[in-house]
C-alpha cells in the first residue's frame, strides 16, 4: 500500500495545472476598419512542478478573443492563425513565443473568433516559482494581421515550482536559457524582404546593336520595396526581381522573372480570373516605359493550394540611341473586376542596354502596342548593372499581403518557396 501510495504521490507532482483570466484588450484589425476594445479571456495550462533543465510545453487556449469578425467578409475555414506572448516571470524572466495552427471553421460576418488552441515551451534555468501570463497576441486572418494588447493589468494564469535538479530531459530544442520557442511556423504573417541593392552594384553592362552578335541578355536581381494598395488596404512587401532581354531585329522581347513561387489560397480561385502585369521603366538615354503582363491561371486553384506568378513578357523597341536602363516598376494584378496596385518605394537598374532608336520612335508594349516614350521616367543617374547572377531566382514575396475581393471572400497571395 505503501509503494502504491509513492508511485501515485510521483505520478500527480508534476502534473499539469489550468487557469483562466480575463484582461481588459485593444484590439487593431487592418487599415479600414475601426480598432475594437473588448475583453480576452484565456486559459493556460502547465505543468504544476518541475526541475531545473526541464522544457516544459505550455497550452495558451483561447476561451474568448477579444474581437469578432467584422461585417465584411466569411471567413473560410481554416483561414485564421493566431500567435502571441506568454510572460514568465518570478525565478526566471522571458518571453515565451505561442502559436496555433491555421485551424478553424468558417467564421461568417459578424461572428464569434474562433482560434486555435496555442502551444510553446520554455526551459527552466533557476530554482525558485516561475509565474506565467498572457500578453498581447495577433490574430493573423488571410494575411491580414489584427493586434490585440492588454490594456491593464493582466493576473498571472499558471505558476510552476522549480525544484534544483540535474537537468531533465528536454521535449523541445530551446533556443536558448530563459526563451521559448513556439511548435510551428506561422504562414502569412510574415513578409519576406531582403536589402535592395539598388544601383549601387556594379555589374558589367550588356550590349545591344554593335555587341559581335549577341542576342541573349541576363540582368542582375534587384530587391524592390514595393507599398501595395488593395480593396482592403495597403501592405508593403520587398521583392527580388530579374528582367531579361532577347534582341529581335531592332527591338528586345523582355522577361520580367519573378520565379516559381508558391503562393497559398484561402479560397478557391476559378481559372483564368488572376492576372499580373507590370511598366518596366526605362533610364539613362531612353524614357518611358514598357508594358509587361503575364497570363492568366490557366487552372482552378483550390483553397490551400499554391498560386504560381508567371513570368511577365512583352516588348522594348528603344527609343533613343545609346546607353538605356531598365528597371522593375508598377506591378498590377487584376481578378475578377478588382484591381491591386504595387508602387515601388525606389527602384533599381536590372539591366543596361546599347540601343538604337527605331522608326516607331517609342517604347512598345507587349501584343505590339506601344507607350509614348516619356509615360513614365527613370532617373538616368541609376547605376547600371549586368548579368552576374544566372542561378535560380528566389522565391517571390512581393505580392504578400496583395488581396483581392472575390465575391464574399477575400483570397491573398501568401508567400512561399519552391526551386525552379
Amino acid at each position: 500500500m505503501l509503494c502504491g501510495a509513492g508511485a501515485l504521490l510521483g505520478l500527480t507532482a508534476g502534473s499539469a495545472q489550468a487557469a483562466e483570466v480575463s484582461y481588459a484588450t485593444h484590439c487593431v484589425p487592418p487599415a479600414g476598419i475601426d480598432p475594437v476594445d473588448g475583453t480576452t479571456k484565456v486559459e493556460i495550462t502547465a505543468p504544476a512542478t518541475a526541475k531545473v533543465g526541464d522544457t516544459v510545453d505550455i497550452v495558451w487556449k483561447f476561451v474568448q478573443a477579444a474581437s469578432k469578425n467584422p461585417d465584411i467578409i466569411d471567413l473560410p475555414a481554416d483561414s485564421v492563425q493566431p500567435s502571441g506572448t506568454l510572460k514568465a516571470a518570478g525565478a526566471q524572466t522571458a518571453d515565451i513565443d505561442m502559436q496555433g495552427p491555421r485551424k478553424n471553421p468558417a467564421i461568417p460576418k459578424g461572428g464569434a473568433m474562433v482560434l486555435s488552441d496555442m502551444k510553446g515551451t520554455l526551459k527552466l534555468t533557476a530554482p525558485g516559482e516561475v509565474t506565467l501570463t498572457p500578453d498581447a497576441y495577433t490574430v493573423n486572418a488571410m494575411s491580414t494581421n489584427t493586434v490585440c494588447t492588454p490594456t491593464g493589468t493582466v493576473q498571472k494564469a499558471a505558476t510552476i515550482e522549480v525544484t534544483a535538479g540535474d537537468g531533465g530531459t528536454s521535449s523541445a530544442s530551446p533556443t536558448g536559457p530563459g526563451t521559448a520557442s513556439p511548435t510551428g511556423s506561422p504562414s502569412g504573417t510574415g513578409t519576406p524582404s531582403a536589402s535592395a541593392s539598388g544601383g549601387d552594384s556594379a555589374g558589367t553592362d550588356t550590349g545591344g546593336s554593335g555587341s559581335g552578335g549577341q542576342t541573349d541578355f541576363t540582368g542582375k536581381q534587384v530587391d524592390i520595396p514595393y507599398t501595395c494598395q488593395s480593396p482592403i488596404g495597403e501592405k508593403k512587401a520587398t521583392s527580388p526581381i530579374r528582367i531579361d532581354a532577347k534582341k529581335d531585329g531592332g527591338a528586345f522581347g523582355l522577361t520580367v522573372r519573378f520565379g516559381k513561387s508558391v503562393m497559398n489560397s484561402p479560397a478557391d480561385i476559378p481559372k483564368g480570373s488572376v492576372k499580373p502585369s507590370m511598366e518596366v521603366v526605362l533610364g539613362g538615354a531612353d524614357k518611358g516605359s514598357v508594358h509587361v503582363e503575364g497570363p492568366v491561371n490557366a487552372e482552378d486553384i483550390k483553397s490551400g493550394d499554391p498560386i504560381a506568378i508567371p513570368d511577365l513578357t512583352g516588348t522594348y523597341k528603344p527609343g533613343a540611341t545609346g546607353r538605356s536602363t531598365l528597371s522593375p516598376g508598377v506591378l498590377t494584378i487584376e481578378a475578377l473586376g478588382t484591381t491591386t496596385t504595387c508602387t515601388p518605394d525606389r527602384t533599381a537598374v536590372s539591366l543596361t542596354l546599347d540601343t538604337t532608336q527605331q522608326a516607331s520612335g517609342a517604347s512598345g508594349g507587349s501584343g505590339g502596342s506601344s507607350a509614348t516614350g516619356g509615360s513614365a521616367s527613370s532617373d538616368g543617374g541609376l547605376a547600371a548593372t549586368g548579368a552576374d547572377d544566372h542561378g535560380a531566382l528566389k522565391a517571390l514575396g512581393l505580392v504578400a499581403g496583395t488581396a483581392v475581393l472575390l465575391g464574399g471572400a477575400v483570397f491573398t497571395f501568401l508567400p512561399g518557396r519552391r526551386p525552379r
